[in-house]
């Protein structure tokens, strides 16, 4: 693990100095954040604008909480999935997958630690100040906080294994784009709670693809209002993904030819 750790900090050391080289990259990142945080906002605007005190259950301030999970999970996918994820195709078609494949490292590890777009950062902690914001104007308690927290990172886990899948198809496919690109436009609805929905697309955004439990699920544990069965659902939900998602790229890395044979 500490070999792993120090070959992490070589590429991601190399990739950070490269993307602050120049001043009007960070300002231009920054602008393109406070866009997308204005676009988000005013869809619950919009969503509020009704002259109604809530919408499915949840009032402004609490859907705002959920608004921020999304940015928060936009942020962490533009720092650290997609820069990996988006090279794999890449990679498979020019050949140098196998460089990586030959390395005395995991392939996955590999592939999915190798680049950050820093740039992408202030995502982050716009996401995290209004998950703050948010929740200074609700009864909030410690107990929530740390279910929130835990049932955060099985989102992320959620968020990770199905873009490693989606790329992953990238070994028998190799342009997987338009594939992320649905991903992300199906993402968008996770910037609402999900009850917001009709039934219909409340299950599928719940149990076909899992966009609540990445957002609305964590929001319902900080303000209280998780079920028993969701708590438990989201990191069962995590674990299996993440053992699928294995088992997929392991099949994959079987079936490599690589592009020179």
């Amino acid at each position: 693990m500490t070999r792993y750790l120090r070959l992490v900090r070589i590429f991601t050391g190399a990739t950070i100095s490269a993307q602050l080289e120049y001043r009007a990259n960070f300002i231009g990142a920054v602008l393109s954040s406070l866009g997308q945080v204005g676009v988000a906002l005013l869809a619950i605007g919009v969503l509020f604008g009704q002259g109604s005190d809530t919408v499915g259950g949840w009032t402004f301030r609490e859907a705002l909480l959920v608004t921020g999970f999304f940015i928060l999970t936009e942020g962490f996918i533009a720092v650290f999935v997609q820069p990996n994820m988006s090279r794999i195709a890449e990679a498979i078609r020019t050949g140098s997958m196998d460089f990586t494949l030959l390395k005395p490292l995991d392939a996955q590890f590999s592939v999915s630690t190798r680049y950050l777009n820093v740039l992408r950062v202030p995502d982050i902690l716009i996401g995290l100040g209004l998950i703050v914001y948010a929740a200074s104007a609700l009864t909030i308690t410690l107990g929530g906080v740390l279910i929130a927290a835990v049932l955060y990172l099985s989102a992320l886990t959620i968020v990770y294994c199905i873009w490693l899948a989606l790329s992953t198809t990238a070994f028998w496919f190799v342009k997987t784009q338009n594939v992320a690109e649905l991903f992300n436009g199906i993402f968008g609805a996770g910037r609402f709670p999900v009850t917001a929905f009709p039934l219909p697309v409340r299950f599928a955004l719940t149990f076909i693809v899992p966009i609540a439990l990445i957002t609305t699920v964590p929001a319902q544990a900080m303000t209280g209002r998780l079920s028993p069965a969701l708590a438990v659902a989201s990191p069962l939900v995590a674990l299996a993904l993440f053992a699928v998602t294995r088992w997929f790229w392991l099949r994959a890395v079987a079936s490599y030819t690589s592009a020179s044979s």
